[in-house]
Order: structure tokens, then sequence, then C-alpha cells
């Protein structure tokens, strides 16, 4: 039986709360996008003058630089949308789950480092105190909570393709 014949029925949809946290992911990434996109655009954000020509080289390449890494950023919190979607269906069951379990770890390493970095470089280095850095910290806050929406999706994920793939395996397709 190929994939194009097994029945709607054998699809599991993913549960509203996965499909939902997949969803919360790239609205997370976003804010620190837009402040990203502020300090390229001139806006003042916290940073000196001389900070952002010479640690970020704005103006010039820190512009591409700055604005490119938004839309990485978000273009990378749009794949989760890929573990709830049911367009998906021709892939092999759970041909997704390591690639999503890498991702979930690595995001969680990478929050940990961040946090690191946000305690002891970031906020007490370049940044003016006071306002600049309590809007930082609003704007960037939300990328804490990527990984553990990152790990839920995932298990839901591998969850619901691992029964699947025990009621109809597929694995001769």
């Amino acid at each position: 039986m190929t994939p194009a014949t097994v029945p709607a029925a054998a699809y599991t949809a993913a549960p509203v709360w996965a499909r939902r946290a997949a969803h919360a992911i790239p609205l997370c990434a976003l804010p620190s996008g837009l402040w990203r996109i502020a300090m390229a655009s001139g806006v003042y954000v916290g940073y000196s003058d001389q900070v952002l020509r010479d640690v970020y080289d704005i103006p010039g390449w820190g512009i591409a630089y700055v604005v490119g890494l938004s839309v990485l950023a978000e273009l990378a919190a749009l794949l989760p949308l890929l573990l709830v979607s049911d367009r998906w269906r021709r892939l092999r069951p759970g041909a997704l789950a390591a690639p999503a379990w890498t991702a979930s770890g690595i995001l969680v390493l990478v929050a940990l480092g961040q946090l690191v970095v946000a305690f002891t470089v970031e906020s007490q280095t370049y940044m003016s105190s006071g306002t600049a850095q309590t809007v930082w910290a609003f704007v960037f806050a939300p990328l804490f909570a990527i990984p553990a929406l990152m790990t839920a999706v995932t298990w839901s994920y591998a969850k619901r393709h691992r029964a699947r793939g025990q009621a109809h395996p597929l694995e001769g397709a």
C-alpha cells in the first residue's frame, strides 16, 4: 500500500494544543526580529552610535547581517508548522521526527547559552541602562519559550507518527 492509497482515516491530525504551540513559535520570534530591524533602520534601541559602528558595523554590512538574521530566524520559526501540517502525508511516517528532535535539542542548548550571554555580556557591556534594557528584555524574552514549544510539538509529532506507523506500516512504500 503506497502513502497515496492509505485511507485518510489512517492519518491522525495534530492535536489542537500542538497546532497552537507550532503557531506560537513564529510569534515568539517576531518581537526580537522587529527589534533587530529597528536597530538596522537607525531607531535608537539602547546602543550608542559608536557601538553600532564599531561592534555591529551599522551603517554598513551590519545592516544586511542584522536584517538577514531576522529573516532567517523567522523562517526557521516557521518550520515547526511542518510537524502539524497535513500536507506532508506522502513522507514516510515519522520522517521529520529525527531532525525535529535534533532541532529541539539544539534550541535548548542555544537558549541556555543565550541566557548566559544575556546576563553576563550583552546587558552589561554595550547597552545603556534603564528603559532600553527593559525593552530589550521584553522583546527577547519570548525566544526562551521556543525550546519548550518546539519540544512539545516534536513530542506530539513523534507520538502521532509512532502510533500510526505501528497501525499502518508503510515501510515497503
